[in-house]
């Protein structure tokens, strides 16, 4: 799809024009997943050449940071559907000149929508490098919106495996699979924290080379945001740096204890098992079928033997429990 920001009259599309010539109210050409002949319309009509997906999705910093003559190739990975727990990563490129911004992505992407919309509303974005520096901006927010969001889910998380009443011990076969739960959520906020680690960390290498070049059409202003923008990606990777050190403790607390109470229903069974050893014995003693036994000729034979079972189960029990074994 092919969106022209500011499109009177959709003119360009209505007008065939030489190649290479665009009106000046044109500031930003978004492609979304482009055909072959929307990338070929745009290339003759900026003079730039279009990336292709592959080229987009490259992870070396020569493929994602590079200038030719007076135009400025960028890339980086962007979350898409990061509100869901489907959230991946899409390649977005940037495409900047002094009069001209294009953006090529793969995927629909909420920090897009909002600047779009924003390009619609505020005619004060009436440059190139006003709308990247708004896209960045936008990217850096909605980075720090999803860190929030995570940080507040493994808090939850936390509160769930650490905060419970020890006086109200909970059925071991529940508090397992509530472990399980707890375990599947901090590994699926982890692998979301990879992603927006990936995204920072793109962004994090494209404003430094941007502010690097020096180009006589960047305003003092828009350096002074990209000093901005920087400095926030800088405090954003610490925070997410804590966060995956939440995750990891949190991943070895909960193995920890699903190993607790998993060696907690081994003690029981090997306890009860033990137990259940001497008046196994005396029940066997007892069974054998000998013609000369005193015991069978008692009156109180039968409460006899009960009573030696039960006291052959009784003292075992209260050694165990002596001992503090449970």
């Amino acid at each position: 799809m092919l969106t022209i920001y500011r499109n009177k009259d959709d003119f360009i599309r209505s007008s065939g024009g030489p190649s290479g010539s665009l009106p000046s109210h044109v500031i930003w050409i978004d492609l979304l997943n482009p055909t072959a002949e929307e990338k070929a319309f745009v290339e003759s009509r900026t003079n730039v050449r279009i990336p292709s997906l592959e080229l987009l999705s490259e992870i070396e910093a020569s493929s994602r940071l590079a200038i030719d003559h007076d135009t400025v190739y960028l890339s980086v990975p962007a979350v898409a559907q990061g509100d869901t727990p489907d959230a991946y990563l899409s390649p977005v490129g940037f495409i900047l000149t002094q009069r001209l911004l294009v953006t090529v992505r793969f995927a629909p992407l909420s920090s897009v929508d909002i600047v779009a919309e924003r390009v619609r509303r505020d005619e004060t974005l009436e440059s190139p490098v006003a709308v990247f520096m708004a896209l960045l901006e936008t990217m850096v927010d909605r980075g720090a919106d999803i860190l929030e969001r995570l940080g507040a889910e493994l808090d939850k998380v936390s509160r769930s495996v650490f905060r419970g009443d020890p006086a109200r011990p909970r059925h071991a076969m529940r508090s397992n699979n509530a472990l399980r739960r707890a375990l599947i959520a901090v590994g699926g906020t982890g692998d979301r924290l990879t992603l927006a680690r990936d995204a920072l960390l793109g962004i994090g290498r494209i404003a430094p080379f941007v502010l690097s070049l020096r180009k006589s059409w960047i305003l003092p202003e828009f350096e002074a945001r990209l000093e901005a923008v920087v400095k926030d990606v800088a405090s954003l990777n610490d925070y997410e740096s804590h966060l995956s050190n939440k995750v990891q403790f949190l991943l070895d607390a909960i193995l920890g204890l699903i190993n607790i109470q998993q060696n907690d229903i081994f003690k029981v069974l090997t306890i009860v098992s033990v137990v259940g050893i001497p008046p196994t014995l005396v029940a066997g003693i007892y069974g054998m079928n000998f013609k000369y036994m005193p015991e069978l000729n008692w009156v109180a034979g039968y409460p006899f033997g009960l009573a030696l079972v039960a006291l052959s189960a009784i003292i075992p029990l209260a050694w165990f429990k002596w001992r503090g074994w449970f």
